[in-house]
């Protein structure tokens, strides 16, 4: 019982907390219970890879919890600030519900046929999520990342020894940037369980939920004026994620069988939320244009999640800035806005220092 509810403290309240505080920089109407969420993982975790790799990189002995306990306070202290701003934001708006997204919840508008379309894509999610926990599989990648969180687990460690051999060994720099294996250690000594129980068991119950939770913002970009069409293509999504197992080195396989792993991390949360943030940011409404003040929580969020994909793979650092540079140019014709890019590099500017520091230990 007290497992689970530090599960649900640390992987939903929390999260869901600090959420509130990108959120309350965002227009009414584009807050929901999702993007709360969402917004409080990708802060939370850009946090810890502020906190973290200065700690394995610069401290030597205890590091792990040195971090761990760092990162903590900034959590709470996070958390604390996005309620705070929730109650301030609630008096100044009485009587008001739409702040957290419950005025968009009409269930009863909706066709039985779409119903129907919705139970269906909830019980692919279901049979994902069964099979994910109760069929773990296992792969050679297990005997370094898993083994990495439970040794910072056990000996109060992070990347000082080699999970293969558990001697003594130099920096990974490969490795050592991505600390999101250190992350389920940190979750798995908050419940007092396992890290090998966390990363194939409990991670999957997260991660999978959270990276669904990102195709459903998608659905309401892309069909915002056609509700009905948003449950066939989540459908769709998940038949792609079932079905895609056509190769070890597809997305839909890492989405799966390897869930609880940084790359698989930024291949199935990260690359498709940067694609919904640039449709959320982009896709202004002409009663929107007055408002661009109130839309400061949506670039603080670009710029955490393009932080949040270094604590996830290395490799991912470059490839966001791939597909920043890439969209930004496109962008810049298709809105004939030459600031385009420049707003965009922007938001990359804690990816350069990543970038060096990587460039820098590689030495």
């Amino acid at each position: 019982m007290t497992q689970a509810i530090s599960f649900l403290f640390w992987l939903l309240v929390v999260p869901f907390c600090i959420g509130l505080v990108p959120v309350n920089f965002i227009a009414e109407k584009k807050r929901n219970l999702g993007v709360i969420l969402l917004a409080g993982y990708l802060l939370m975790w850009a946090v810890f890879e502020v906190i973290t790799i200065p700690a394995v990189i610069w401290i030597q002995y205890n590091n792990f919890s040195f971090a761990m306990n760092l990162f903590m306070a900034a959590a709470l202290l996070l958390a604390i600030i996005g309620i705070i701003l929730w109650y301030l934001d609630g008096k100044k708006n009485v009587g008001r519900t739409g702040w957290l997204g419950l005025g968009n919840l009409k269930w009863s508008e909706l066709s039985l046929e779409t119903k129907i379309e919705w139970f269906l894509f909830l019980a692919l999610v279901g049979f994902q999520l069964y099979m994910s926990v109760t069929r773990a599989s296992f792969d050679g990648d297990d005997a370094y990342y898993v083994v990495q969180s439970l040794m910072a687990q056990q000996n109060d460690a992070m990347y000082k020894n080699l999970p293969y051999t558990g001697r003594s060994a130099d920096l990974d720099v490969r490795h050592v940037l991505a600390v999101f294996p250190m992350w389920v250690a940190f979750v798995a000594v908050k419940a007092d369980l396992h890290a090998t129980i966390v990363s194939h068991v409990i991670m999957p119950l997260v991660l999978i939920p959270l990276s669904y939770l990102v195709y459903y913002e998608i659905s309401k970009m892309l069909f915002s004026a056609k509700r009905e069409s948003r449950p066939v293509f989540m459908i769709m999504m998940g038949l792609f994620q079932l079905f895609g197992n056509v190769s070890i080195y597809t997305n839909e396989t890492f989405f799966l069988t390897r869930t609880w792993q940084g790359k698989a991390v930024a291949g199935s949360f990260i690359i498709p939320m940067f694609f919904w943030m640039l449709l959320w940011i982009f896709k202004e409404e002409p009663e929107e244009k007055k408002m661009k003040k109130q839309n400061a929580g949506m670039w603080m969020m670009l710029v955490c999640l393009n932080m949040t994909a270094g604590i996830c793979s290395s490799i991912a650092v470059f490839l966001v800035a791939i597909l920043l540079g890439t969209s930004a140019l496109c962008l810049m014709f298709v809105k004939r806005d030459w600031k385009v890019p420049i707003k965009l590099g922007l938001t990359y500017i804690p990816n350069v220092f990543y970038v060096l520091l990587y460039l820098f230990l590689s030495r």
